[in-house]
């Protein structure tokens, strides 16, 4: 069944040609059907409210109907949109229906056969317009759940360890629970200190699996009641809680910085050693509580610091003023 409020916009400068096209499609039933004089005015139409099928004549004052298929294409681009544009014309060179093929022009009815061919051509119109609209549509809901799906995402899907989102979420509750309970938040970053020089060495399937490996590693070497993300390429992080403060020290983690760079890692490629970085950042209830981003800044720092030195630094956060 023909959809009869498909909406139809009808473009031409000859007053009886409009007039009989108008009158041929709500003979056959249309009730969506919508007149413009000329070029400029359709596109106002159309900016009000988008229509399915536009009908126009090829050859028009001030914009003929190639340039306004052009400026239709670039309306549905902005609006992800698609309108099926039909030209009436008395041109039947191969050279004239190519370019305006190029141009954007979906079919073509002839004016010396208009009257029968005009309602065939508008059932072919309604389904195809139908489709691509259905899929624009479809297109943009995969976007925009993708979209949402990222950024309420807490997995990083190549370790399968939780990100660098997850791992703010965690230090900020961390640093909340030590503020009213007392005790210290330990945030431990880990960096592949030779990263770089390996990815030079090894193919991207092979650092995958050493990403991987890492992430095996260092599941096993912390705390079960500890939260390890993957917050870089190359980098690892690890938010814990300590009741007492005296507990939270570069001793508490040694055994993840020995387990990490005393034991090759098993690749498809053989064994590979990697060079860690460690660095302990400690934030104490009874010095102040920073935010979380205090805290990623002085163990960044920190990191850098343990890359020059090859040893397990310590760092406090750096309070702001008004903190």
């Amino acid at each position: 069944m023909p959809n009869l409020d498909l909406p139809i916009l009808v473009v031409d400068d000859a007053k009886f040609s409009s007039m009989v096209v108008g009158r041929t499609l709500r003979n056959a039933g249309y009730r969506d059907i919508r007149v413009a004089n000329n070029a400029p005015a359709a596109l106002k139409l159309m900016e009000e409210r988008p229509v399915s099928v536009l009908i126009a004549d090829w050859l028009m004052p001030e914009m003929d109907g190639l340039e306004l298929a052009d400026r239709v294409r670039q309306h549905d681009e902005h609006n992800n949109h698609y309108t099926y544009i039909i030209l009436l014309t008395a041109k039947e060179s191969v050279e004239a229906l190519s370019e305006a093929f190029d141009r954007g022009v979906d079919d073509f009815i002839y004016k010396s056969d208009m009257t029968k061919q005009l309602i065939p051509r508008i059932f072919a119109a309604d389904r195809i317009a139908d489709r691509q609209n259905t899929l624009l549509q479809a297109n943009a809901l995969l976007v925009e759940n993708n979209q949402e799906l990222e950024n309420s995402s807490i997995i990083d899907l190549e370790t399968g360890l939780c990100n660098a989102k997850y791992a703010r979420e965690r230090l900020d509750k961390s640093l909340r629970h030590a503020e009213s309970r007392g005790g210290a938040t330990a945030y431990v970053m880990c960096g592949i200190r030779n990263w770089q020089e390996l990815k030079r060495k090894h193919p991207p399937s092979i650092m995958s699996e050493l990403c991987v490996g890492i992430a095996r590693r260092l599941s096993t070497l912390i705390r079960p009641i500890d939260a390890l993300c993957r917050v870089g390429e190359n980098q690892f992080a690890t938010v814990s809680y300590f009741q007492n403060n005296d507990h939270c020290t570069t001793t508490a983690f040694r055994r993840i910085f020995d387990g990490i760079n005393h034991k090759a890692l098993k690749t498809s490629a053989g064994y590979i050693s990697v060079e860690a970085g460690m660095v302990l950042c400690r934030a104490s209830a009874e010095d102040g509580t920073p935010t979380v981003q205090d805290v990623e800044r002085a163990a960044v720092q920190g990191l850098v610091d343990a890359y020059e030195t090859r040893r397990f630094t310590e760092t406090k956060p750096e309070l702001r003023q008004g903190v």
